[in-house]
């Protein structure tokens, strides 16, 4: 039924991302898939990383820990963005297609008043992304 399971991580609040870390992990188990954690940074540097270089790296041993934390094949793609907060949507449906996702398992938060007004990363790729989108809540 999947073949390519794609997680948009966010490596400095990966503390908080277990759940669908999890879930992404129990049905790549089922259905034979790899998982690609999609990482975005920006061209500056950060407090997770000083170049993009660098960033790579980080994820790289984020997706290798997980593969030997969760028995699953694992790979990782980098996004670098001139404006997170602006481009993240239409980079993550475009990376979607791109790597030839058929799910996106996508953590996100509780909504609040904002959502109403601005929708999460997981809802524009379940309205815009031909791959099925399953949002998981802590």
């Amino acid at each position: 039924m999947f073949s390519k399971i794609v997680v948009p991580v966010d490596l400095a609040h990966a503390d908080k991302l277990d759940k669908a870390l999890r879930v992404a992990a129990n049905l790549a188990r089922e259905y034979d898939a790899e998982v690609c954690y999609i990482g975005v940074t920006p061209v500056t540097p950060s407090s997770l990383a000083h170049t993009p270089e660098e960033y790579a790296k980080k994820l790289t041993a984020f997706a290798t820990q997980e593969a030997d934390l969760r028995g699953i094949k694992t790979g990782s793609h980098m996004l670098v963005s001139h404006d997170p907060s602006a481009q993240m949507d239409r980079e993550l449906e475009k990376a979607v297609e791109d790597l030839g996702a058929d799910l996106v398992v996508a953590a996100t938060h509780v909504p609040n008043v904002t959502d109403y007004v601005w929708s999460g990363h997981g809802a524009y790729l379940a309205a815009h992304s031909n791959a099925s989108v399953m949002v998981v809540r802590p």
